[in-house]
């Protein structure tokens, strides 16, 4: 439940806004974590874990991966840590930054040339 909603206010009211405070987050957020064929919306991040809407990824935990966009942000292996009846909050066991080269297996010298250009 969010910390600006007061307890006093009627049961559907309280549930009303925190409907369309989820569907303002869903909105704003190009973050998406997917495993397999299925992707959740992110809801919030924080340096090391996210949260997602309870009712989508209650059951959510091992290898996914996370996205900004269509842009590959990292590879997490993930443990569900709170359900506050409205998110489900992740918390990343390990988090690999996604890159787009494969790593060297030997130590590139600073003067190594770039490319090389044909005769």
């Amino acid at each position: 439940m969010s910390e600006y909603t007061s307890e006093f206010l009627p049961k559907e009211v309280r549930e009303g806004l925190e409907l369309a405070r989820k569907a303002s987050l869903k909105k704003r957020s190009r973050l998406r974590v997917q495993t397999g064929e299925e992707t959740y919306r992110v809801l919030r991040m924080w340096e090391n874990g996210f949260a997602l809407d309870r009712d989508d990824a209650d059951h959510l935990r091992g290898l996914v991966d996370v996205y900004d966009g269509s842009r590959h942000l990292y590879q997490a292996l993930i443990v569900a840590s709170q359900d506050d009846g409205h998110e489900m909050q992740f918390e990343f066991k390990r988090s690999t930054a996604a890159t787009d080269r494969a790593p060297l297996d030997y130590d590139r010298p600073d003067d190594a040339p770039i490319a090389l250009l044909p005769r």
